[in-house]
């Protein structure tokens, strides 16, 4: 696996998608994935030229970060346990799944600087995805506003791991509708700027669709255990 050469392919593939949306490929932040590889696949990415890792699970991020450090920018994207806050806030730069309230108090109690949060929406419905509901969203960040170490840069979804490329679409698409949204509130706690969407087999899609950041795991840094 030459993680080197991954990241040049996506990132071709990043410039035709954003030629394809009337984009810049400065927009998009490519987040590697590294929950399934080791510490020295996860450098052999920053030595690519990645700049943002991410990881699943508190154990693993930590792990990585006492080898890695500060180097990159750290975001978590897994379910995260509200007694777990604790172990990760200092590192992390982005998390991706705030979904409920007593994750936002815990985050707001453990830190004393404000963290760029994602706030996790289920579009696809499927049991198996955490996430709140579509039309939880808005009264959800409206709740927030009061968190004052808590900042909504934007939401994030998963889609499932189907070959449709319409189902893909309408899924990203409905949650940058949602972010629209929330933008037009102009709350000053949630600019609401990013969608963090598109993974592996979809990314190109998700960047059609608005992504700003996008979680590519096997097909940059492929997968150890």
């Amino acid at each position: 696996m030459n993680v080197a050469e991954n990241l040049e392919t996506i990132q071709a593939n990043i410039r035709q998608a954003c030629d394809r949306a009337g984009r810049s490929n400065n927009e998009i932040s490519v987040i590697a994935v590294t929950k399934y590889v080791t510490i020295d696949r996860a450098k052999q990415a920053i030595e690519a030229g990645v700049e943002h890792l991410g990881e699943n699970r508190v154990e693993g991020m930590n792990e990585k970060y006492d080898e890695i450090g500060q180097g990159v920018q750290w975001h978590f994207i897994g379910t995260l346990q509200s007694r777990k806050v604790k172990e990760v806030i200092d590192q992390v730069s982005m998390i991706h799944s705030l979904d409920r309230k007593s994750l936002a108090k815990e985050i707001n109690k453990r830190t004393d600087r404000k963290v760029p949060c994602f706030v996790q929406v289920n579009v696809s419905g499927e049991d198996s995805k955490h996430g709140l509901e579509p039309e939880e969203v808005i009264p959800f960040i409206d709740s927030l506003r009061n968190y004052e170490n808590i900042e909504v840069t934007g939401l994030m979804t998963m889609a499932p791991y189907i070959e449709d490329q319409d189902k893909l679409r309408s899924i990203f698409r409905k949650l940058r509708t949602i972010k629209e949204e929330v933008e037009t509130k102009d709350w000053a706690h949630a600019p609401c700027k990013h969608l963090s969407m598109g993974m592996s087999n979809d990314y190109e899609i998700a960047i059609e669709e608005g992504a700003t950041h996008i979680r590519i795991g096997s097909k940059l840094v492929g997968k150890e255990f």
